[in-house]
């Protein structure tokens, strides 16, 4: 493995130059489009549909009204920015433009532009951390062409290219909108979130159920600043927070691959956040949820004697969560999940909630983050 050093000087005698003139579109030559089934990969979703949680009473964790802390201010003077290469998904083209211009593209897709100032910066604060993160390990992964870093989808993190942003937001009409994004990157200009001196992996998702997961609940690995917090602030603010799907037992059985095995034929099965176990009586086919997560989340449940994850269930039946209640109406079965999205991170509508109680974007960012730092990219690249 290449040293983290060596790494980023290979990233700084790539990236640290000032561009000039607007961004770049790169016509992907026939080559890489025959390459590309061979290079493409899947990344952790970052889901950006509302939530809910499941209807306990959440304590609200408000931050302290004195603890005021400022994001590092950008250094005096252009300093120069990275490029990133962006693989724009509907075109097959390639974008290159500056960092900040990268995250106000993501800020314009990912967050809604009424919300709050605050929790906009925020947003672009994490975005940027993204990114760096990638550049500075030089991953490309989950791209399916050669030379771009990152693609426009949720994949990695969304993107409007420059040329929508023109097209549909200057000429649009939402000249203010994008004036207002905007300002959230410039003064957040340069800011990133490090772990021991590092660009964390910033995730965020949409809405939580009352509280974010641990990553190991989700993922495989423990991360030490993606910890379990309560994020109350999102249950009066986000519309549409639950959301119900109705199956077939056919269809149902089909997708979680349990052919020929019946579903419970009476009671509820109770998986929101604080509920305990529950198991439905049949004599075919039990089921029981075995554990939780610290999320409140699904962690195990057992179907007809085979176990699945609360986020196998959730990816098989295409559910916003692993945040569920399920019960059966006649034939069919009806599941009803309360937020959306891994839950790992900063929730955006809770950032936006806080926001509203006056929390800062550094409150809102170390609440989600645990243990984290801020530094200017240009002290990292520096190192």
């Amino acid at each position: 493995m290449k040293d983290f050093h060596y790494l980023r000087r290979k990233f700084k005698r790539r990236y640290a130059r000032t561009r000039r003139g607007g961004p770049r579109i790169q016509r992907l030559a026939p080559a890489a489009w025959l390459a590309a089934p061979l290079l493409a990969a899947l990344l952790l979703p970052l889901a950006i549909v509302p939530l809910r949680g499941g209807g306990q009473p959440v304590p609200k964790a408000v931050p302290q009204a004195t603890e005021r802390p400022v994001l590092p201010e950008a250094a005096a003077g252009e300093a120069p920015q990275p490029e990133v290469h962006v693989y724009l998904s509907q075109s097959g083209q390639i974008e290159t433009l500056p960092l900040e211009e990268y995250v106000s593209g993501v800020l314009a897709a990912e967050m809604p532009v009424d919300f709050e100032l605050e929790a906009l910066k925020a947003q672009a604060v994490a975005a940027r951390t993204f990114i760096m993160r990638r550049l500075v390990a030089g991953d490309s992964s989950g791209v399916p062409v050669p030379g771009a870093d990152v693609t426009d989808t949720v994949s990695h993190q969304a993107y409007v290219s420059q040329a929508a942003l023109e097209r549909d937001w200057v000429r649009g009409g939402k000249s203010a909108g994008l004036a207002k994004l905007r300002r959230a990157v410039r003064e957040t200009r340069g800011v990133i979130m490090t772990y021991k001196g590092q660009p964390i992996t910033a995730s965020f998702f949409a809405s939580s159920g009352g509280y974010t997961e641990n990553s190991e609940d989700y993922w495989n690995a423990a991360v030490p600043y993606l910890r379990s917090v309560a994020s109350p602030w999102e249950q009066e603010i986000t519309p549409n927070l639950a959301a119900t799907y109705t199956f077939s037992i056919s269809e149902l059985i089909g997708k979680l691959g349990l052919s020929g095995k019946a579903l419970p034929a009476s009671k509820d099965l109770a998986a929101s956040g604080g509920a305990k176990p529950v198991s439905s009586s049949s004599a075919q086919m039990p089921v029981k949820v075995l554990s939780l997560t610290a999320g409140h989340r699904v962690k195990e449940i057992s179907i007809g004697g085979t176990v699945f994850t609360g986020r196998e269930v959730r990816e098989k039946l295409g559910l916003r969560s692993s945040q569920f209640t399920w019960k059966r109406k006649g034939s069919e079965i009806i599941i009803t999940t309360y937020g959306n999205g891994h839950g790992v991170g900063m929730s955006q509508w809770g950032a936006n909630g806080m926001a509203k109680e006056g929390s800062t974007a550094t409150q809102i960012l170390k609440h989600y983050y645990s243990g984290i730092s801020f530094v200017q990219v240009s002290t990292l690249l520096k190192k």
